[in-house]
């Protein structure tokens, strides 16, 4: 913990001119939607700096269903796109994922029970190979599972209608920094 410490004790000092913009609000292009794992850093990853992407991260990067009621997660992905406006979604997994593994699996869950029923958000199991520990083709399969999912929230229909919205489906390799695109006409993730 002492070097996190350490580090905003002087940050202050080494950033605060860059930073000082920033207390007039924020305006994101794009909303980054990724899992919680520590190892996935959006900003790392695109070269964000502050301000440009706004972020929620799940447990398994899950989307739940619009329907399930008000989430933390609705209500983000409503207040960047009325709010904030941004133009793009990015839903991205990544590879050696525990909470898609867990699904593929089928792993026991009932001592997290709060994991297991968060789990159960994902809508299907995902298609792959359970003994894949990079679990690739499952956690791809789930990404866009939640894109789809995505498509139903009244915020993301109505600006995809108008043509002010884009989707994307990335999976990020965490072993080798390798980021992938779906691309819809070869229905494939592809190097970006």
């Amino acid at each position: 913990m002492q070097p996190f410490i350490d580090h905003a004790r002087t940050f202050p000092a080494s950033r605060g001119t860059e930073l000082g913009g920033l207390a007039a609000g924020q305006s994101p292009s794009v909303l980054f939607i990724t899992c919680s794992d520590s190892r996935v850093v959006p900003s790392l990853i695109t070269g964000a700096g502050p301000g440009e992407l706004f972020e929620l991260r799940t447990a398994g990067n899950i989307v739940p269903s619009y329907h399930a009621g008000p989430t933390s997660e609705a209500a983000t992905v409503e207040y960047a796109i009325e709010v904030l406006g941004v133009s793009d979604i990015v839903v991205c997994g990544h590879s050696h994922c525990g909470a898609v593994g867990a699904l593929v699996r089928g792993d026991d869950l009932s001592g997290v029970p709060a994991v297991r029923d968060w789990l159960g958000h994902a809508a299907e199991k995902p298609a792959g190979a359970q003994d894949d520990p990079q679990v690739a083709e499952a956690v791809q399969h789930h990404v866009l599972t939640q894109v789809m999912r995505l498509k139903s929230y009244p915020s993301v229909e109505a600006r995809l209608q108008d043509g002010k919205l884009g989707l994307h489906a990335w999976f990020y390799e965490v072993h080798t920094g390798t980021v992938l695109a779906h691309r819809s006409e070869s229905d494939s993730f592809e190097t970006l």
